[in-house]
């Protein structure tokens, strides 16, 4: 079975202060805003490559384990072949893919043999 395409990677992080987060990436780096969310705001950082900020008021279950902090978001427009091809790997899903309406995206998750969160995901709209 051959990989399904990957088209651009997001690296979500938490941050308690959207608001001070976003002048820092907007203002002192000059990072590009992508997508305003509402809670999330994602920056171009090179062609195909984004940071996301998500205001979080709760620190996430086990936030002094920067696994529980992050998330690494491959874009694709394949994510059911991407759940296929993993599970034919034997790779263990967290659930199968699924429409989140809050973020107008289609996604699932897993992990990463070090426990890092995995996001396979396409945007339900012009990203």
């Amino acid at each position: 079975m051959q990989r399904p395409t990957i088209g651009g990677q997001i690296t979500f992080l938490y941050t308690h202060d959207l608001a001070g987060t976003s002048r820092f990436y907007e203002e002192v780096l000059c990072l590009p805003l992508k997508l305003d969310q509402g809670t999330c705001r994602i920056y171009r950082v090179s062609q195909d490559g984004y940071v996301g900020f998500c205001q979080r008021e709760v620190a996430p279950e086990g936030a002094d384990n920067p696994s529980t902090r992050i998330i690494l978001t491959l874009v694709t427009p394949d994510v059911d072949e991407w759940y296929c091809y993993l599970t034919a790997k034997g790779v263990d899903v967290e659930e199968r893919p699924a429409a989140n309406p809050k973020y107008q995206v289609y996604h699932f998750f897993l992990r990463d043999p070090n426990g890092y969160l995995l996001e396979i995901q396409s945007f339900q709209h012009p990203f």
